[in-house]
């Protein structure tokens, strides 16, 4: 007896996968860009009506959302935008600015010419990706550069907490620099930064460091602020 054929998904299921997996990727990059901010409600009959479909697929596409850590299913609010609150922000913000320059200043004498050299491409790189408004690899880049700045800090330890740090503050760094323009500022600092330490001029750099940190912070803690209050 031949063995029986595989089963096919039904044309309905295929299509609302696909339905559901390109609004999922639309939902995500508006996430991801700034554009929902955490907290916000994402209404299923709302969106339904924006994609010009059923809820059916916008139901399967929050809950893609949801594995990704992206929104939050809440009992009688649907689904809602997930974030940090402005305290934790607060929080990480001031732990990075506690934390880094030091590091700075134990790993920069020991940069080699390569080391400077891949820094200063990091700084290029990361200035292409502002200029051309790639926000989705602002945060990526961001982290790169600043765990770069400290690697040869010879502690391991504290790079741990910082790296863990610059991940939960991925999305809102990006957040920041497209809501508040501080695109160029952000670029300039870098660069600076890297020249500072070339020059061996580390105190200095690890000065620029913890305020262009703090401007980070103070900046994005006003943003959620007024975000909240609207």
């Amino acid at each position: 007896m031949p063995p029986a054929a595989p089963t096919r998904p039904a044309p309905d299921r295929l299509r609302h996968k696909t339905v559901s997996a390109a609004v999922a990727d639309a939902l995500r990059q508006r996430i991801l860009n700034g554009e929902v901010a955490p907290g916000v409600a994402l209404r299923q009959d709302a969106l339904a009506e924006e994609f010009g479909i059923s809820r059916i697929p916008i139901r399967e596409a929050l809950l893609q959302l949801e594995a990704a850590g992206l929104v939050k299913i809440v009992p009688h609010r649907g689904a809602v935008v997930s974030g940090l609150s402005v305290e934790e922000v607060e929080d990480i913000f001031q732990l990075r600015v506690q934390l880094e320059p030091p590091l700075l200043e134990l790993s920069a004498p020991r940069f080699s010419e390569e080391d400077v050299r891949a820094l200063r491409s990091l700084t290029q790189e990361y200035g292409a990706a502002l200029e051309a408004g790639q926000i989705e690899r602002w945060g990526e880049l961001n982290r790169r550069f600043h765990l770069d700045l400290l690697r040869h800090a010879g502690r391991p330890r504290s790079l741990s907490i910082i790296s863990g740090l610059l991940q939960d503050c991925d999305r809102p760094t990006r957040l920041q620099l497209s809501a508040s323009g501080d695109v160029a500022r952000a670029d300039q600092e870098h660069t600076q930064i890297v020249a500072l330490c070339e020059a061996g001029r580390i105190a200095e750099a690890a000065d620029l460091l913890r305020a262009h940190i703090a401007h980070a912070g103070t900046s994005l803690v006003a943003i959620y602020r007024r975000a909240h209050a609207a």
